[in-house]
């Protein structure tokens, strides 16, 4: 053990450009790695866009179908069907069956 520090030892001696040199390019290669502008944050940020794109596209879906409502809302026979559906009104002379699911 104590010769193979001592081979090491003798080798940054010898050339202490070469330890600078790899010591710099560690630095840089932790900072690309971990660094604000990263590898890891890039791949997180990759995530995240992923997850609110697919968000943005049901909530357009909500929109479109929204919208097909509120344009079919001033019918008649959509505002009895939302009456019969959710209120449970009906006609004289009519029976309601309300059929629950368990």
């Amino acid at each position: 053990m104590s010769r193979y520090l001592t081979e090491i030892w003798d080798s940054i001696r010898s050339n202490p450009k070469r330890l600078a040199l790899w010591v710099a390019l560690s630095v840089v290669a932790v900072w690309f790695v971990f660094g604000d502008f990263g590898l890891m944050t890039r791949i997180q940020m990759e995530f995240e866009n992923r997850k609110l794109e697919k968000l943005q596209k049901e909530e357009q879906q909500k929109i479109v179908t929204l919208r097909s409502t509120i344009k079919n809302a001033y019918q008649p026979d959509s505002v009895e069907k939302v009456a019969r559906e959710r209120f449970n009104f009906h006609r004289k002379g009519e029976s309601v069956f309300i059929i629950r699911e368990k």
